[in-house]
């Protein structure tokens, strides 16, 4: 079916009519590029997702990686659409000229992000955590280390990962065992076993470089004695080439659910007591290093759920248009024609709902990219800090609404193809399995909404929610043309609620009553979550309505309805779900603190 992926007019209204990413232009970071370039780079983003990473994405998926006792053996087609992503520049897309990046916006580069993502993300996960470690070596690490690993990484010559959980740790990091022993000549000896990383072993690269969260004895205990160390699979000679093999092993291969064409490992370092280990930053700071990747990491997972979601919607609906089945009234007699599917209104409003959950969670992440990119280039302190108060107040929303409602899009694909979207024979079961695992990993959502409402609220005396209420105000104001407006003042009365929950779980995380609060934690992350979204669709509704008013093309005329449509779905129909959630939290509901394991 055509069109799988995302259609440019979406993704042009998001960058260029929602976002103003053209402005950016006017930045010294990014003066050299304009309008033209970043639809350029999009464009080839685009058609390589079609041409080489979405054919063989079910290939991949029904055959996944294997291992032989001496290698990891994968599909042909993988290592020719990543050689083909790392010698376009992908990977170093977002860096700077002198590094050998494009020095694009991020924005730009997660929209061109988005067409892979829907198109093939195990495939796409390797460059990506590439990207993502390799940002973390040039922010924090050495000279020497940089000259060893950088360059080589963002000409994807060499990959990289994310090495933080362990068995019996799980995303308890405070608890890892991993050690790291210092030696004479600078580098430390690695031990330890880590577990679920992904892309931790294959010949799809020269090298691996692992980023390892491991303990150096004698330091601090629990988080505050974490460092984190660069630990390549191959050790590198003098001409800077890989050499000997390191003592990194591949325990085994773990066999997941979804995005089998990305390795999960077992790794075990130091087996054999010869682990070289390289230092990243200071001794003991590693936690907040590795949170620059994980952060990153988390709007990236958030909107590759989005973009799985949109996947699924798109393939949906191209089905509903094609598909017919009963009759709609009043054409009801048996000598009518059936109709396709898509008019019946059940099936209209699941195509609405996965609408409303994709190109919401899609203007969400593609938000929190921009915030980014002000960030960077932002000159005044004070407002760089306010933006960097505000990405840390929403990292929590970025990774875990899109990935709790991308997986609930993906189901809807499936309920809308009927008995045809159970079958492996069509791609939407695929799509859910792929996504179900974004709820889960880089932070599991339980653990998203443990840290917006034990920690995120009150950092720096709450400033990030202060900006945050400010920009919703802004945009509501603005809201001045009748739908945008009644959409607005649907809004009001929940951002009224949600403050006044926030004032009351500020006094019980000072009292007895913090177990039940932390406890009924989900509920205050989808509360402020969802408040968060209608606020991202009232500025699409926004965009919209003003267009409409403008006398917009008419080929534009439905896209821009259809733009209203979904808005006034989600704060009609999903915004309203949340008053169950406000009831708990504002009578301290507390079945879920009081149960013991053994009523179980």
């Amino acid at each position: 079916m055509a069109d799988q992926l995302i259609p440019r007019r979406e993704m042009q209204f998001q960058l260029y009519e929602v976002l103003n990413t053209a402005a950016l232009c006017e930045k010294s970071r990014f003066e050299e590029h304009n309008v033209e370039t970043f639809n350029a780079v999009i464009d080839m983003a685009e058609k390589m997702a079609e041409e080489l990473f979405l054919p063989h994405n079910a290939v991949a998926d029904k055959n996944e990686p294997t291992f032989d006792g001496t290698k990891v053996s994968m599909i042909d087609e993988v290592k020719v659409a990543f050689d083909t992503y790392r010698e376009s520049g992908f990977i170093a897309g977002h860096f700077n000229f002198e590094d050998g990046g494009m020095q694009l916006p991020v924005t730009v580069m997660n929209a061109c992000a988005g067409y892979f993502l829907a198109a093939n993300p195990s495939s796409t996960a390797y460059p990506f955590l590439t990207a993502a470690a390799a940002n973390v070596i040039k922010h924090f690490a050495s000279d020497d280390i940089k000259s060893a690993f950088l360059s080589k990484m963002l000409a994807g010559d060499f990959t990289g990962t994310m090495a933080l959980t362990e068995p019996h740790a799980g995303s308890s990091l405070a608890d890892i065992r991993t050690s790291a022993r210092p030696q004479d000549d600078g580098t430390y000896r690695i031990k330890g076993s880590k577990i679920y990383i992904s892309g931790g072993e294959h010949e799809l690269s020269d090298n691996i470089v692992h980023l390892v969260l491991a303990k150096i004895p004698g330091g601090p205990a629990g988080v505050k004695g974490i460092s984190l160390f660069a630990v390549p699979k191959y050790r590198l000679n003098s001409d800077g080439n890989p050499d000997v093999r390191n003592d990194v092993t591949l325990a085994g291969l773990i066999h997941k659910m979804g995005y089998r064409g990305t390795t999960s490992t077992a790794l075990t370092f130091g087996e054999n007591g010869d682990c070289h280990g390289y230092l990243i930053g200071e001794p003991h700071q590693g936690l907040r290093y590795m949170f620059m990747m994980m952060n990153e990491a988390r709007i990236g997972v958030g909107y590759g759920a989005a973009m799985i979601g949109y996947r699924g919607y798109r393939y949906s609906l191209e089905y509903a248009k094609d598909r017919t089945q009963g009759r709609a009234a009043p054409n009801l007699a048996p000598e009518d024609d059936p109709t396709p599917i898509i008019n019946h209104g059940d099936v209209r409003r699941m195509l609405l709902a996965q609408k409303a959950y994709c190109e919401g969670g899609m203007s969400l992440c593609l938000y929190g990219s921009m915030l980014i990119d002000e960030m960077e280039t932002e000159a005044d302190s004070e407002k760089r800090t306010e933006l960097s108060q505000l990405l840390d107040l929403l990292t929590p929303v970025f990774k875990a609404w899109p990935s709790e409602f991308g997986p609930k899009a993906n189901d809807l694909a499936i309920q809308i193809l009927g008995g045809a979207g159970y079958t492996r024979e069509y791609p939407v079961e695929q799509c859910w399995r792929d996504n179900r695992l974004n709820p889960i990993h880089e932070g599991t959502n339980g653990i998203q909404a443990l840290d917006l409402l034990g920690r995120k609220l009150w950092q720096h005396d709450g400033k990030g929610l202060q900006v945050l209420l400010a920009r919703v105000t802004s945009d509501m104001k603005r809201a001045e043309t009748p739908r945008a407006q009644t959409l607005a003042a649907k809004l009001k009365p929940y951002l009224d609620q949600l403050g006044a929950l926030i004032q009351q779980a500020a006094a019980d995380l000072r009292s007895d009553k913090q177990s039940v609060l932390l406890t009924n934690a989900s509920c205050f992350l989808n509360i402020f979550s969802s408040c968060v979204v209608s606020w991202i669709w009232l500025r699409q509704a926004n965009v919209a309505e003003q267009a409409l008013n403008n006398n917009a093309g008419e080929q534009d005329v439905d896209f821009y309805e259809g733009k209203l449509a979904a808005a006034e779905y989600f704060l009609n129909w999903e915004l309203p779900l949340v008053s169950r959630d406000i009831e708990v939290l504002r009578s301290r509901e507390a079945s879920c603190n009081n149960v013991k394991a053994s009523y179980f």
